[in-house]
């Protein structure tokens, strides 16, 4: 009895033990506390926020680039409706991520629906292949931040209708699979005007880098708008040549957003439950982008490309010599701007980009404005009022052709045999030998002075595309290049448009608008107006002018007197191509390109790259001018047999459009007179 009230020893021990568990579960209790206070009350509202963005997805709505017209509301580039098909890879192949266990076993995955995905969307093997190959590689991973979850894979770009409504049909079926609606650039008539308006095409990663530089997702939002104003981001589409290019910010627009609930699964789900989820506010919607009123008329551009259909290379330009306005710009050979824009997928640009870079025609450059080439006899106006203005030679003075003329060893010769003929006379028949001596009379530098006032040998500014400057040389020029050693000959060439000088048909255009309209350079322009969907005006461009040039009335017309008989006078080099019906004034040219024939060459390319440039430069009606005219067949030989009967087809359908659009029949030409500049 005594025994049982001794106390035990281990129960001493028990107790001490006791205090200590005791203890250590008191202090998990105060860690799993305080855990749950840091998970509540600290950092409750982070976690909040990533729970609710597991189940809330902002998508973007795309927004609508705006619609190009011409001047009379022809549609010239708009976009159409195209739909994409994206996989979110965690989703549409769960094999495909790491097995995860629970209790030693795996856990068991929801099946893929690629498989039916690729049925419907008639992938061959290879194709599968790629993209599962993808998917994997998306899938190393599957944390949550994860490519398998947050990067969604591009499958197919511009599915038909019919495939589009068949993935609808299935999507219980087609879990991870989107349907996106992306609106595509697309180009009604097609290759028409394709330099001038340009298409648009993916950002670069340069151009993207300087919108998006590093530590652009850290930024304040403020900061990103300022950083990234037009909100590029990868993948966007932007103008890349032309007007496309040139007028990005207002075609542009604002893409907007929608707040969307998904299930785990990846679906949409929609209703009032589900509403209540989505924080305010909901939605933000697109702004589309601005239109543009163009001062082109496509029925004349189309007028244009049936008058060249003949010729494999060229540029023709058309300007309003009141404005300064361009009524077309055609540059040939051309390309599809539909086959560069993305809409047909990536394999289509690729294939139209290497055929036209192997094309030696280079169907890429603008030649309008890009290209500059000797402009041949096209010069000639310009040399003479450069002697008339400085009244150093007389317009009655007589020079005896016959055919040639020598200067030191070299001999510089006329396309034929005039005899005697005066200023008025070489400029009607093109007569070299007469502005050979006229050049050593009047000088380079003057003969530079004139036509670079005119606006040659420098950019127009109308920038929708990279400028050729062309080159008016002058003795300082060549001092540079030749180091003192100057020679007359050069001085020769550039009188009659041959040697250095370059010019781009868009200056020779603006020039011979000077001409017609009294001396006023107009700064070119193509777009009139700015525009909002609904056609109301937001911005208008009035004409601008670049210079007066300081040419006096009477020099002025002397020289218009010369190119009206250059048409209309049986010994002018335009009168066997002339149109009877048409009251035209201008000057034909025909510019040696010096190109030298190599082994390697192929014989056809060879012959053809070593024919003149067919040139003639105009503007009608000549005794009350509207229009000038420049045509450049490139390669194409004699400007008055090849060059002017394309010209004579552009001012005939300017006039028979005219006359439609103002319900009368086409005015019969001018009585015989001599043409004068506009006052």
């Amino acid at each position: 009895m005594s025994n049982l009230l001794l106390p035990r020893s281990d129960v001493g021990e028990f107790r001490r033990r006791y205090k200590w568990m005791a203890l250590g579960a008191f202090l998990a209790f105060v860690v799993i506390v305080g855990r749950l206070f840091q998970l509540q009350a600290l950092d409750g509202a982070e976690y909040a926020t990533i729970a609710h963005e597991n189940i809330i997805r902002r998508v973007v709505l795309p927004t609508t680039r705006g619609v190009i017209r011409d001047a009379y509301g022809k549609v010239l580039a708009s976009s159409r409706p195209s739909y994409d098909v994206e996989i979110v890879p965690g989703r549409v192949m769960p094999s495909a991520r790491p097995v995860r266990y629970r209790n030693g076993l795996p856990v068991a995955r929801d099946p893929d629906s690629w498989p039916k995905l690729a049925e419907v969307l008639r992938l061959n093997p290879e194709e599968k292949r790629t993209f599962e190959a993808r998917v994997r590689a998306a899938c190393v991973s599957d944390e949550d931040k994860s490519p398998c979850w947050h990067t969604p894979i591009l499958v197919r770009e511009d599915v038909s209708r019919d495939i589009v409504a068949e993935l609808k049909q299935h999507h219980d079926e087609l879990a991870g699979v989107d349907v996106v609606g992306v609106p595509v650039r697309f180009y009604p008539y097609k290759d028409l005007g394709a330099h001038m308006l340009g298409y648009v095409a993916e950002v670069d990663s340069e151009t993207l880098l300087k919108y998006r530089p590093k530590g652009y997702e850290d930024l304040a939002r403020e900061e990103q708008q300022r950083a990234n104003p037009l909100g590029y981001e990868a993948g966007d589409t932007v103008g890349a040549t032309g007007i496309e290019r040139a007028w990005e910010s207002y075609l542009r627009g604002q893409r907007g957003w929608e707040k969307r609930v998904v299930d785990a699964r990846g679906r949409y789900r929609s209703g009032p439950e589900t509403e209540q989820l989505v924080d305010a506010p909901p939605r933000m919607d697109p702004i589309p982008g601005r239109d543009l009123r163009l001062s082109i008329d496509v029925e004349l551009e189309q007028a244009i490309e049936r008058a060249m259909r003949p010729h494999a290379a060229g540029a023709a330009v058309v300007v309003d010599v009141r404005t300064g306005r361009l009524l077309a710009l055609y540059s040939k050979p051309d390309f599809d701007p539909n086959d560069l824009s993305g809409g047909a997928g990536r394999a289509r640009v690729r294939e139209a980009y290497n055929r036209m870079y192997a094309d030696p025609l280079r169907p890429m450059l603008d030649k309008t404005m890009s290209g500059a080439f000797q402009p041949g006899s096209t010069m000639k106006p310009f040399s003479a009022l450069a002697g008339l203005e400085d009244h150093v030679i007389d317009p009655d003075h007589t020079e005896k052709c016959e055919g040639y003329v020598v200067f030191g060893r070299r001999v510089f010769r006329c396309s034929h045999v005039h005899g005697k003929v005066r200023l008025h006379d070489a400029i009607a028949r093109s007569c070299n030998v007469y502005f050979f001596h006229l050049a050593e009379t009047v000088g380079m530098d003057r003969i530079a002075r004139v036509a670079q006032a005119f606006g040659l040998g420098d950019k127009t500014g109308l920038g929708i595309n990279p400028e050729a400057p062309g080159r008016i040389p002058t003795r300082s020029w060549y001092a540079l290049r030749y180091r003192g050693q100057f020679r007359v000959g050069f001085t020769l060439n550039m009188a009659i448009g041959e040697g250095d000088v370059t010019v781009t048909p868009l200056q020779l255009a603006t020039a011979y608008a000077a001409i017609a309209n009294g001396g006023t350079l107009y700064q070119p322009q193509v777009v009139r107006a700015v525009e909002t969907s609904d056609g109301a005006v937001v911005q208008e461009f009035p004409p601008r002018i670049r210079r007066q040039v300081p040419i006096a009335p009477d020099n002025l017309r002397r020289v218009t007197d010369a190119l009206y008989d250059v048409v209309n006078d049986p010994s002018g080099t335009a009168y066997p191509a002339r149109d009877p019906t048409l009251d035209v004034a201008g000057k034909t040219g025909t510019a040696q390109t010096g190109y030298v024939v190599k082994k390697e060459d192929d014989a056809k390319m060879a012959w053809f790259l070593s024919q003149n440039h067919a040139w003639f430069s105009s503007f009608a009606p000549a005794h009350n001018p509207e229009i000038a005219v420049t045509v450049l067949v490139q390669h194409g030989g004699s400007g008055p047999e090849v060059a002017v009967p394309v010209a004579m087809q552009i001012v005939h359908e300017y006039e028979r459009l005219q006359a439609v659009r103002a319900g009368r029949a086409p005015s019969a030409k001018s009585p015989p007179g001599r043409p004068g500049p506009r006052p």
